[in-house]
């Protein structure tokens, strides 16, 4: 029995030998790795949105203000509107139907008030877009705002990784 234990052990550490090396990263012209595009996966909507709603309460508790909460409905006008710039291929709050954010969050049945709309066209993770937002008063100021209490998170990300992100603060 141990010399079949010892036998199995030993192809099985040949076979592990012969497993490919993992494919070196490939490089651009300044010799750096390149970047790899995030992919978010069917099942990602969950962790995603909680991810950026314990970020945007973390960033909100910083500067004093109250925390949010997702809200669905808030949730749904970002997916709509995500999808609806990638059809128009441009990042702007207007939908192709000239629909604006308050238009939108009232079609999905919102009582509360808009308080503002971020927008992004990128590659780049939820937390880097949220990054980005802050660097810029206008965003930063909708993510930070003392009347907000609720919030929608979407995006759609297109067949080659890019990422329509649209965030909507409701008071």
């Amino acid at each position: 029995m141990a010399r079949i234990l010892a036998l199995l052990l030993s192809a099985l550490l040949a076979l592990s030998a012969c497993a490919a090396p993992p494919a070196p990263p490939q490089l651009g012209a300044d010799g750096k790795p390149l970047p790899r595009v995030y992919r978010i996966g069917p099942g990602d909507t969950a962790r995603i949105q909680y991810r950026i709603l314990d970020s945007v309460n973390s960033l909100r508790e910083a500067a004093g203000r109250p925390p949010v909460q997702l809200n669905a409905q808030l949730n749904a006008a970002a997916a709509t509107h995500s999808r609806d710039m990638s059809v128009q291929n441009r990042p702007w709050h207007f939908g192709s139907d000239g629909s604006s954010p308050i238009d939108r969050v009232r079609r999905v049945g919102y009582n509360g008030g808009l308080v503002g709309e971020n927008i992004s066209e990128t590659y780049e993770t939820e937390l880097e877009t949220l990054a980005a937002w802050m660097q810029e008063p206008t965003t930063r100021d909708v993510i930070l705002s003392p009347d907000a209490r609720n919030m929608g998170f979407s995006w759609l990300q297109e067949d080659n990784g890019k990422i329509w992100w649209t965030l909507v603060m409701g008071d």
